[in-house]
């Protein structure tokens, strides 16, 4: 028999209850004719949610009792009642299924599609793996299992943990906003990191000098784009979503401003910064701000969509800068190289993550409006030298 699981809820002063009659064959297990408690939220989508789990296992619940009652012969006579197969205050919690939706519906909101497609690819491999089970019912067998799945799939060590990650991130979530108790099996789980993974090499300065050289040789977009990272050290998805307005050229200090738009999303909150532009960043800038062209973007071929473009940009600028790098040097290698430069200056660790947009490594760095563009400015035409 289906339910209408809204015919369950019952509002009052802002919370959702859930409300049900016991049924009459069952009335003399209950000390009550009907079954009423907080779902404790506000939200009719959760509550609704909710009251379709509390239904279904009510049901179940049911079913046993009625079982149990029909299969005894003179049930009436005895003095005691009988016990339940299943305890109603053994939650186990939604479904991983329905976790997701909760997840998605709430965290991912107004999120980038790669951010639902992360955690709908995790949770399909586990389902797949280990089947859509209640939260609670998984255990760390099943962590195991789903482990060795993700690497029968050939999936880097990076990979696992982002999949892992997304799982953790999901039943995590999931059991707080149903109020669940859950010791996590898919915390800690061991498995190889590196494996599949290739270390990232700096560019070499040689190597670093040549393909300045070649990029004012060719003077174009994406030779300026190239230039613009080298001397920056920004992030290619960074650099390919920027506005001509983000480029700031004028004054002492010239330099672009990290922000985030509606097209292009900041990979960490401390990614929103201002970057110093010296040598062939500055260069790259006053030739984007002075090419005859209508766009706003810095970048018009890699912003046709509403998404900025950026695998793109990484595939042609890759395959251009194969012929100048070592093996293992991409045009991420740009990022470590400058983090290299600002260590061989004795930049302090602080500014150094602040130009990059990197984590700061302590709770204290967080305390703080950031360094004033004169000094990370400072710093960035020493290790131009």
């Amino acid at each position: 028999m289906a339910y209408k699981y809204d015919s369950h809820l019952s509002l009052r002063s802002g919370t959702y209850y859930f409300v049900r009659r016991v049924p009459s064959d069952l009335i003399n297990h209950y000390r009550s004719s009907r079954i009423s408690y907080s779902l404790r939220t506000r939200s009719v989508r959760l509550a609704s949610s909710r009251a379709r789990v509390a239904a279904d296992k009510l049901d179940d619940y049911w079913y046993h009792l009625r079982v149990q009652t029909s299969e005894i012969p003179a049930l009436h006579l005895l003095h005691e009642k009988p016990k339940p197969l299943v305890e109603l205050e053994d939650d186990l919690g939604p479904t991983l299924s329905e976790a997701l939706g909760v997840y998605l519906g709430l965290k991912g909101k107004d999120k980038v599609i790669t951010f639902h497609r992360a955690a709908q690819r995790a949770i399909g491999y586990l389902i797949k793996a280990c089947g859509d089970q209640h939260l609670c019912s998984y255990t760390r067998r099943d962590a195991n299992t789903f482990r060795d799945a993700l690497v029968d799939r050939k999936l880097s060590g990076s990979s696992i943990t982002r999949n892992l990650n997304s799982v953790t991130s999901v039943m995590n979530f999931a059991a707080s906003e149903y109020g669940v108790t859950l010791v996590n099996p898919f915390s800690g789980i061991f498995y190889d990191r590196k494996a599949g993974t290739s270390e990232r090499l700096p560019v070499p300065p040689e190597a670093m000098v040549k393909i300045k050289h070649e990029c004012v040789s060719l003077d174009d977009d994406m030779r300026w784009l190239v230039a613009l990272i080298s001397d920056t050290g920004l992030r290619l998805a960074e650099a390919t979503g920027l506005l001509k307005a983000d480029l700031m050229i004028e004054g002492k200090t010239p330099f672009v401003s990290i922000r985030q738009h509606d097209w292009k999303r900041l990979k960490t909150g401390g990614s929103e910064r201002e970057v110093p532009l010296v040598g062939a960043s500055l260069w790259a800038a006053q030739r984007i701000l002075a090419a005859e062209c209508d766009s706003q973007f810095a970048f018009p071929r890699y912003n046709k969509t509403s998404t900025t473009n950026a695998n793109s940009a990484s595939a042609a600028l890759n395959k251009w800068l194969k012929q100048y790098v070592p093996l293992k040097c991409t045009i991420h290698s740009f990022r470590h190289s400058m983090r290299d430069r600002l260590r061989a200056v004795e930049c302090p660790s602080e500014i150094v993550d602040q130009i990059g947009g990197w984590v700061a490594g302590s709770v204290g760095q967080g305390y703080r409006q950031g360094y004033p563009l004169e000094v990370t400015y400072k710093w960035m035409k020493k290790s131009d030298k």
